[in-house]
């Protein structure tokens, strides 16, 4: 399949997202606590949906399934139990499964965060005062929410309240505007979350490059090939990844990014200081764009197409795995690595999918 194909793909998938989730994080009916509910009893079914976006590992070693408009699925490794909003969950559609310190469980979704603690769910309460809503901090504990697609920043959460935060305009807005005075959706909007090593937050965004806060500053980066393609589609932000070398991977592998020391402290918003450098060399990637990343406990770079399987980068060589459902292509979405070690592939049409050493097989119970 050609780039122009896999990119008009990619963009119509994801402009269907954005509109479906443009009324999003606002439902006021929904964002109250749903403790009356008492405790969430699941239904226990026999198979996953077809459509499994998101994996997540638990500290229990339970394994969460999510990203499909019927609910979270949570398996224990004999019993498949599906949780959905009649167990008090806020909305079916997961975007995203984090854990805290103490074993809540989180699930992000367009109209809010629902919290599992074992036995019923909540919804976390949105802090609104125009004093304190836009206050970026940073502490270790705290988790980072999208809440769909379409917002001008990220939600925070202190293990109390939820801030929703907002981020600094920057130079290339008003180009974005320019060209599109008439977009349906948000060029800030959130495509991904993700923490580096040194608890440095990231998010990429759907149009305007990437945002980094290290805590106390908030700085930005742009390059034109991270976000549009070569043909002119616009793919976004959605994947980053810190190598065990430290090296920060931002959607292409064409390069690499090594994270330099701030040369100033400013309130203002200021580029990201970074040395890009040549990543993988491969004229095969160098035009195709990555849903997700990961490492694994190698080292290893595993990368995931929409429509062209995985590829896979040991530093030395370039492995290609494509995926297929017999005769059906397998559209991914992400990939993640559990606690053992093992691979996990979330997928549009075919379930889920892991890595048994030599090739990706589906997940059967």
């Amino acid at each position: 399949m050609s780039l122009k194909m896999i990119t008009i793909k990619v963009v119509l998938i994801f402009g269907i997202l954005t509109t479906f989730f443009t009324c999003n994080g606002q439902n006021k009916s929904k964002n109250l606590d749903t403790s009356e509910k008492g405790i969430a009893l699941g239904e226990t079914v026999s198979k996953l949906d077809q459509k499994i976006l998101l994996v997540f590992q638990d500290s229990n070693n339970n394994h969460w399934f999510g990203g499909n408009d019927k609910g979270v699925y949570k398996y224990d490794g004999k019993n498949l139990i599906l949780y959905t909003d009649k167990d008090g969950l806020i909305e079916s559609n997961i975007w995203g499964i984090q854990e805290d310190r103490f074993g809540n469980i989180y699930f992000d979704t367009a109209e809010g965060v629902s919290k599992f603690d074992g036995q019923k769910f909540t919804t976390l309460e949105i802090v609104e005062h125009s004093s304190i809503e836009n206050e970026w901090k940073s502490e270790p504990n705290d988790l980072w929410f999208r809440m769909g697609w379409n917002n001008s920043g990220p939600y925070r959460f202190d293990g109390k309240h939820l801030y929703h935060l907002q981020f600094p305009k920057n130079e290339v807005e008003s180009e974005f505007n320019s060209i599109n005075p008439n977009a349906s959706y948000n060029p800030y909007g959130v495509y991904y979350i993700y923490k580096d090593s040194n608890g440095n937050m990231w998010f990429g965004t759907s149009n305007l490059g990437v945002y980094k806060y290290d805590g106390d500053h908030i700085s930005w980066m742009y390059e034109k090939h991270l976000t549009e393609t070569p043909e002119g589609g616009s793919f976004g932000i959605r994947s980053i990844i810190e190598d065990k070398d430290g090296y920060i991977w931002i959607c292409n592998p064409k390069y690499k990014y090594k994270i330099l020391p701030d040369n100033t402290k400013s309130i203002e918003l200021k580029p990201i200081n970074y040395q890009r450098e040549f990543g993988v060399k491969s004229k095969e990637l160098e035009s195709l764009y990555f849903m997700s990343m990961t490492t694994d406990n190698n080292g290893d770079l595993w990368m995931v197409t929409y429509d062209n399987g995985v590829w896979r980068s040991n530093g030395n060589e370039l492995i290609h795995y494509p995926i297929k459902d017999g005769d059906t292509e397998v559209l991914l979405f992400s990939i993640y690595k559990d606690k053992q070690g093992t691979l996990w592939l979330g997928t549009h049409n075919a379930g889920v999918y892991t890595y048994n050493g030599v090739s990706f097989e589906k997940f059967e119970l």
